[in-house]
C-alpha cells in the first residue's frame, strides 16, 4: 500500500480528509458531526427505502474515510452491528481525532485490515455492505474486481443489500456496473450521477425488488422525519432517469 498523507482542511464549518491531494475522502459539518454531509453517502443508505425496519442487524463497511457512514448508522440505527474494515490505521487515527468517531466495541469494530484478505478469512455474514474505498488518486484496485464483487454477494445474508461507491471509474464506469450486476445475476440498480459526479449502484440478494413510487416516498417521508436523511431528490432523480418504468421499482 502506497503511504499517502492524511490532511485535515476545514472551511465555512464543514471538515474534510484528504489523502495527500485536495480530492475530498470524506467530510463533516462540524455543528452536525452524526449527519451525511456529502450527497452521496446520503445514496448509499437508500437501501433503507428496500427494508423493513428493524434492517439490518449487521453491517458491513468497507473504507472508514471521515467515519459518515458508519456515525450515521451508530446513531441513528440502534439496532445494527456495525464493522468497518479500513486498511490504513491513520484514518482510523483521523476520524477518532477530528471526526468523533464513537469509541463503543460492543457495537462499532474497526478492523485494520486489506478487505480482499478480510472477507476471504471471515465467515461473517452481514445484511448490509456499503463499499466506499479508495486510494489518494480515486482508485479502487482490488475492491472493484469480479472476484471482490462475487466476495461480497457470498457475505450478504438472505434479502442483503451491496452499496457500492463508483467514483473515479470514469473511463471503465459501465464495465464496473457490469461486474456488479454479474456478481448479482442482473440484481444490480445504477443509479444517475450525483451533482459531485458519484455513482451508487446497488446489488440484492434474496427475494427481488419490486416496489411502488408511492411506497418509496412514504418510507422517504417517515426516514427523513425520524433521521435526518433526505432522500427524496434522489428518488425525484430516479424517476427522472426512467427507473420506475411501469410503475414500480424492480431489480
Amino acid at each position: 500500500m502506497t503511504r499517502h498523507s492524511i490532511d485535515i482542511s476545514e472551511n465555512a464549518g464543514i471538515r474534510s480528509l484528504h489523502f495527500g491531494s485536495d480530492w475530498v475522502q470524506g467530510a463533516m459539518r462540524v455543528r452536525r458531526p452524526f449527519a451525511l454531509e456529502l450527497a452521496y453517502t446520503r445514496e448509499m443508505m437508500s437501501g433503507l427505502l428496500l427494508r423493513d425496519a428493524p434492517w439490518p442487524a449487521k453491517a458491513l463497511l468497507v473504507g472508514l474515510g471521515a467515519g459518515s457512514l458508519c456515525k450515521f448508522i451508530y446513531r441513528n440505527l440502534p439496532q445494527t452491528a456495525i464493522t468497518v474494515v479500513e486498511i490504513d490505521e491513520r484514518v482510523e487515527i483521523a476520524a477518532r481525532l477530528h471526526f468523533r468517531l464513537p469509541d463503543d466495541p460492543a457495537r462499532l469494530r474497526i478492523v485494520i485490515a486489506d478487505a480482499v484478505d478480510y472477507l476471504l478469512r471471515s465467515n461473517e455474514s452481514f445484511d448490509l455492505i456499503l463499499l466506499d474505498g479508495f486510494d489518494s488518486n480515486g482508485r479502487a484496485g482490488a475492491l472493484d474486481t469480479a472476484p471482490f464483487y462475487a466476495a461480497c454477494r457470498a457475505h450478504l445474508a438472505t434479502d442483503g443489500l451491496l452499496a457500492v461507491n463508483l467514483l473515479g471509474r470514469s473511463r471503465g464506469f459501465q464495465a464496473s456496473a457490469a461486474r456488479i450486476a454479474d456478481a448479482f445475476d442482473g440484481r444490480a440498480c445504477v443509479f444517475p450521477s450525483c451533482d459531485s459526479g458519484n455513482v451508487i449502484a446497488l446489488a440484492a440478494t434474496g427475494d427481488a425488488i419490486d416496489i411502488a413510487p408511492d411506497t418509496l416516498k412514504q418510507r422517504a417521508t417517515a426516514l427523513k422525519e425520524s433521521t435526518g436523511l433526505n432522500l427524496l431528490p434522489t428518488l425525484a432523480r430516479l424517476a427522472q432517469a426512467g427507473a420506475f418504468a411501469g410503475g414500480r421499482w424492480r431489480f
